[in-house]
């Protein structure tokens, strides 16, 4: 796909636009704080000196809210500066390039449901991606050296490019699989900030599509997910089953990778700190700010996988809601990868933060309240390892080689 330069121009200015917008608005938030917080040092005051404290305030509201809205008006007027960038020459299109689009993945990450209605060009939809091009399912198999009839598809997590694959700057499990493996593999990008259920919405499509497209006749597929990928894919997975979808009987293994089945406990937290901090005027700023927070951050309190799970509800309501619990795909080997921090799951710090953004109970879709129904011999757990750590590792790509290899006798690494 050739980029054009209206479409840089616009993605450029949308983006330098936003960056404006968005710094004014913590301006102003922060002004609303300071008032907040002055109105009740003027109370206190008053009572002490009556109305001669009148006076004093009137001139200081006046004066702070005048520096407020000078300095959030000049951040706006930066960005639209800015983005006279886009008519410089030599300035590529940022979500074409590795360090831009990673930008543009935490913004959608952060807000890309609201990307997605105020600056669609920032959200583009999921497509596969070929060196940072997208690309379309009828395209597809013409970028892929000798396309192979079974595939294996990427799917990263929430604020990710597939460029998170290369962490540390090593080759991609990817890059591996296709010298290591007879499989074709492919890279999708979504924008992270969307439901869950309408990212799998959209993959539902992109694969039915690529099925009839590929060059040669499809015999199998794998999905290999990072963190929210792995709740994509299933989402998808359980849609195309319900209506009986060809492609879906083609899917032989999901692999989830640090993904959170039953929710992750720093939206868990940040859902009832929005509510807390919402109760006073000097924090309230602060509430909102997080309550801006993205329908595919939200899904992740407790691993919503389907449409019901929001259509229609309070989203800030701190009443624990009961989600639709989704089966796992008939037919297809299921694989998952935890990891703590501490080199024992059992330490009380790994139980309380697990990898840092997901337990491994979650990860491993079982706690006493839930259990999405792995095969405990399917999984492996890595000891003193991150969330991030799962994107590019040694022990998890020699658990890759067994799970998608055709060595049936092949055994599950066991991580050091």
């Amino acid at each position: 796909m050739v980029e054009t330069m209206p479409q840089r121009r616009a993605e450029i200015r949308a983006l330098a636009r936003l960056a404006g917008d968005e710094l004014g608005g913590a301006i102003d938030g922060i002004g609303t704080t300071h008032r907040a917080i002055s109105d009740h040092v003027f109370a206190a005051v008053a009572l002490g000196v009556g109305q001669a404290a009148l006076p004093v305030k009137v001139v200081h509201d006046a004066i702070t809210d005048g520096v407020y809205r000078m300095v959030s008006g000049g951040a706006v007027t930066a960005g639209t500066v800015a983005e006279l960038a886009a008519d410089l020459p030599g300035i590529p299109m940022p979500s074409r390039t590795v360090y831009g689009s990673g930008l543009l993945a935490a913004l959608q990450g952060l807000i890309g449901d609201s990307l997605e209605d105020e600056r669609p060009i920032l959200a583009s939809p999921m497509a596969f991606r070929v060196d940072g091009e997208p690309v379309g399912p009828k395209d597809i198999g013409m970028m892929v050296t000798d396309p192979r009839p079974r595939i294996v598809l990427f799917l990263h997590g929430l604020v990710e490019t597939e460029h998170a694959w290369r962490l540390g700057g090593r080759p991609s499990y990817a890059e591996r699989l296709d010298t290591d493996l007879d499989r074709s593999t492919l890279m999708v990008r979504f924008n992270s900030g969307l439901h869950i259920s309408e990212n799998a919405r959209q993959l539902e499509v992109l694969l039915r599509d690529l099925v009839e497209y590929w060059p040669v006749e499809v015999e199998e597929i794998a999905l290999v997910c990072h963190s929210m990928g792995g709740l994509i894919a299933r989402g998808a997975c359980h849609r195309a089953d319900a209506a009986q979808q060809d492609w879906v009987r083609l899917v032989r293994q999901i692999v989830c990778l640090g993904s959170p089945h039953l929710g992750a406990p720093l939206e868990q937290l940040v859902h009832v700190a929005s509510a807390a901090l919402d109760r006073l005027p000097e924090t309230r700023p602060f509430a909102r700010l997080l309550r801006r927070r993205s329908a595919g951050i939200r899904d992740l309190r407790e691993g919503s996988l389907v449409d019901e799970d929001w259509e229609g509800l309070d989203v800030d309501d701190l009443r624990r809601r009961a989600i639709a619990e989704i089966p796992l795909l008939p037919g297809a080997d299921h694989y998952f990868v935890t990891a703590s921090i501490t080199r024992s799951p059992r330490h009380p710090l790994g139980r309380i933060i697990g990898d840092g953004l997901v337990l491994p109970s979650s990860g491993s879709g079982r706690n006493r309240a839930r259990r999405i129904g792995f095969d405990d011999a399917n999984g492996l757990h890595l000891p003193g390892a991150n969330h991030f750590s799962l994107l590019n590792h040694d022990a998890v790509y020699a658990a890759l080689l067994g799970w998608l290899g055709d060595r049936a006798e092949s055994q599950t690494p066991q991580a050091g």
